[in-house]
């Protein structure tokens, strides 16, 4: 039996085929979850001029030093300014204009006070009336209250570098720079088959010794998450001929990659390693983990080609180790890594010696990161990942800790 290949080994020969995709200009609507393919450079300043960052009146900081509540100034309101409107009024000594949030800071001016350090603030809100005098019960130094023009972001500054994925903050900031399209990488089309006998779409009746088909719909869901586009390609039965039908489906619909659950084991049934290696090729078959191991990596008529085990559990974890880099790879980000944290275990644990991903719940505990396990681990036991929020990683070689034991969490999202 030939040995099995690391998982280390086996993530870099997978990862190393990729390459990024080409660019496309989309608008900002669509940008959400895209990554970028240029980096971007402001054309302007933000603030765009100096702003008020709060409702009160536009002064001269030399008109309020040292004053109090007990010894207030008295300044005549010149203007009122509200967001939109620049003032063609200058602000001279003794003087003041109305202005609210966001609006420009007139000449003369160079800080604002509150209207709530004023007279104008009245049971919990600004009059609506503008006054001709306005008493003020504190001292502001020159600057206060002001959004200097340029403070967040100068003009010709890079603000978001190539690689970057497009979070809602991210298009608001790109809309405060006006820009409506944005270059982006092209989403990588992922062709996704589920081979076996046994399968059922969800729409149809089971029958004696059939199952429903859930990897095309959780793989399906792991590609959408990452950036990919998946394109569900159906069922095929443990024929050759069934098999070799739906991969030429690929040929033609300029995929990326394709993604294979079942059929890439020892059964007799399993025909997918031989339809790839009549094909095109394998490059690796079996990697030393579990769940996982009969993971297959090669290419059919030249596009990469990664098959998973059909178990639903198997499916999800391969996919995590050694598909999502690659969707990530391929849709111009930086390879894609878990964030590893350290936990004390709860339960002991065991496997069999490989590489081991065990389902867990991580969270703290009287100051310590702690992990319990999520019931039985069996590959099929899809209700145990759902449960988790971690996978606990046994390293190859280890076949068991015992509780309390400190092993690493690959965490699959937040923990609590």
């Amino acid at each position: 039996m030939s040995k099995l290949m690391s998982v280390d080994e086996a993530k870099e020969k997978i990862i190393s085929v990729f390459e990024p995709l080409g660019m496309e200009n989309i608008s900002i609507e669509k940008a959400i979850g895209r990554v970028l393919a240029q980096s971007v450079f402001s054309e302007i300043n933000l603030p765009l001029f100096p702003n008020s960052s709060m409702d009160g009146f536009a002064v001269r900081s030399l008109d309020l030093e040292g004053i109090s509540r007990e010894y207030p100034a008295q300044l005549e309101v010149v203007d009122d300014i509200p967001a939109g409107k620049v003032s063609k009024v200058i602000v001279k000594s003794g003087q003041a204009s109305r202005i609210m949030t966001g609006a420009p800071l007139p000449q003369g001016a160079d800080s604002v006070i509150p209207v709530e350090d004023t007279d104008q603030f009245q049971h919990g809100r600004q009059s609506q009336i503008l006054p001709s005098r306005v008493k003020v019960f504190r001292s502001v130094q020159s600057g206060d209250y002001v959004r200097q023009k340029g403070e967040d972001i100068r003009s010709g500054e890079c603000v978001l570098p190539q690689g970057k994925r497009i979070r809602p903050q991210e298009v608001g900031l790109l809309a405060m720079l006006g820009m409506s399209d944005i270059p982006v990488f092209k989403r990588p089309r992922v062709a996704i088959i589920s081979t076996g006998d046994e399968l059922v779409p969800i729409n149809k009746a089971l029958e004696p010794g059939q199952i429903y088909d859930s990897n095309t719909y959780s793989l399906s869901a792991q590609v959408l998450r990452d950036g990919g586009e998946p394109f569900n390609l159906g069922i095929a039965s443990d024929r050759e001929s069934a098999v070799i039908e739906v991969l030429e489906k690929t040929t033609s619909s300029r995929v990326d990659l394709i993604l294979s659950t079942a059929g890439v084991s020892v059964g007799a049934f399993d025909v997918v390693k031989s339809v790839v290696e009549r094909f095109g090729r394998i490059e690796f078959w079996r990697v030393n983990m579990r769940p996982g191991k009969p993971v297959t990596f090669g290419h059919y008529q030249n596009i990469p080609f990664v098959g998973l085990p059909g178990n639903p559990v198997s499916a999800y974890v391969s996919y995590e180790i050694f598909v999502r880099p690659s969707v990530y790879r391929l849709s111009g980000m930086e390879t894609f890594e878990h964030l590893r944290m350290p936990v004390r275990l709860l339960d002991p644990v065991e496997s069999d010696g490989r590489e081991s991903y065990l389902r867990a719940i991580v969270k703290r505990q009287t100051g310590n990161w702690t992990a319990q396990l999520t019931g039985h681990q069996g590959s099929g036991n899809l209700w145990s990942l759902v449960q988790a929020n971690a996978l606990l990683v046994l390293p190859s070689g280890v076949k068991s800790l015992p509780s309390g034991s400190i092993i690493d969490a690959l965490l699959l999202n937040e923990v609590y």
